[in-house]
């Protein structure tokens, strides 16, 4: 017999966390997440998503054991937006479908409970998050920034009647295919058209007063996209906090216009995947060594977001970014970039990376039932 049991305390979300572990337990392309930073991630007390979501908890039992897990959210932006909607995010079972049917089952039930017309995922709270079922590239390793899931979770939710929603494509091209020349030609002739200037740190407390001006590009350039959810002014601070200080500030680039106001931006990141992997969830005692060791020697780099507020589109802003990162890639010579899953009816950003000899590596999508 399966029961579905509502997550009501510390321990319990523990558990919850720690689910995946055990269900992709010597997988070698699963990346696992820092059990305590997913643990301060779901804490309505810490994480301030919660102002303007709610959301709730569920484990699949069978046998004493847990077996399934999801996370139902409803996002008052949606609602705002008149998006008649219920996410479903974090969903992950063992391969029986009484397991997958029960967990989504009651993602129905909730979304009904407030009058909403159907439910999306997986998704997360926002654009920040992990999107996406892994439909294509399932022999690639993870990355940080988007789940895993094994085959089976397609065949589960197509027999219970969901829909591909939303494609998302992951891409990556090696950093030798880069033509520095070209950049370096493109980027100065912008400069000078434009007056637009780039902004590199050394520093992380130089780059800290233009975070916030950041998220408010990142919002500005974001909004037109499906299920944009925007960063609010106490998130803005702990994004700040959590991540932008441990970020090698090398590893972000910004560009003002003629007036210093910032008009782009773009963090990448090293890749910790293999990082992670050994870490197996704990920053103690050795995983701090391994996450150390790939922030200052990894290879692979993580284009995590770039964005350029609209009114600045078509003007050639990125080619300043990719020939600023040009110049810190090389020195540290990066071998690959990849970057996050992005829509893939986004003909827009795609263009961005034309001439890099990009390579679709993984397929993912979005599923959605109608009540």
């Amino acid at each position: 017999m399966i029961t579905i049991k509502e997550i009501v305390d510390k321990k319990e979300m523990k558990a919850f966390v720690k689910f995946p572990f055990k269900l992709y337990k010597d997988n070698p392309y699963w990346v696992p997440p820092l059990i305590n930073g997913q643990l301060e991630a779901f804490d309505k007390t810490i994480n301030p998503v919660f102002e303007n979501a709610t959301a709730r908890f569920f484990v699949a039992i069978k046998n004493n054991e847990i077996v399934g897990r999801i996370v139902i959210i409803i996002n008052n932006f949606d609602l705002k937006e008149d998006v008649n909607k219920v996410r479903f995010g974090w969903l992950d079972f063992i391969d029986d479908k009484e397991v997958s049917k029960l967990l989504l089952k009651k993602a129905e039930e909730i979304g009904k409970e407030h009058h909403l017309e159907y439910m999306e995922g997986p998704m997360g709270f926002s654009n920040l998050d992990e999107v996406g079922f892994l439909t294509e590239g399932y022999n690639h390793i993870g990355t940080m920034a988007s789940w895993y899931n094994y085959p089976y979770y397609i065949d589960h939710l197509k027999e219970l009647g969901f829909n591909v929603e939303k494609e998302y494509v992951e891409n990556k091209f090696s950093f030798k295919n880069v033509e520095n020349k070209k950049l370096e030609r493109v980027s100065a002739m912008v400069e000078k058209r434009y007056g637009f200037k780039p902004l590199n740190f050394t520093r992380t407390k130089d780059v800290m007063p233009y975070v916030d001006e950041m998220f408010d590009v990142f919002n500005e350039s974001y909004v037109s996209l499906e299920s944009f959810v925007p960063i609010s002014p106490a998130q803005k601070a702990y994004f700040r906090k959590k991540y932008i200080q441990f970020i090698n500030p090398e590893y972000i680039k910004f560009v003002t216009d003629k007036d210093d106001k910032l008009i782009a931006f773009a963090i990448t990141m090293p890749s910790f995947s293999k990082a992670l992997q050994k870490a197996k969830g704990e920053i103690f005692p050795f995983g701090w060594y391994h996450l150390l060791k790939a922030k200052n020697s990894s290879k692979d780099m993580l284009f995590f977001l770039i964005g350029t507020v609209p009114k600045h589109h078509n003007k050639g802003v990125p080619s300043i970014i990719f020939n600023e990162f040009y110049k810190t890639f090389n020195k540290l010579k990066v071998e690959n970039c990849f970057r996050t899953p992005e829509l893939a009816n986004n003909t827009a950003v795609s263009a961005l990376w034309s001439g890099f000899g990009q390579e679709t590596y993984k397929r993912r999508c979005t599923f959605r039932k109608d009540f």
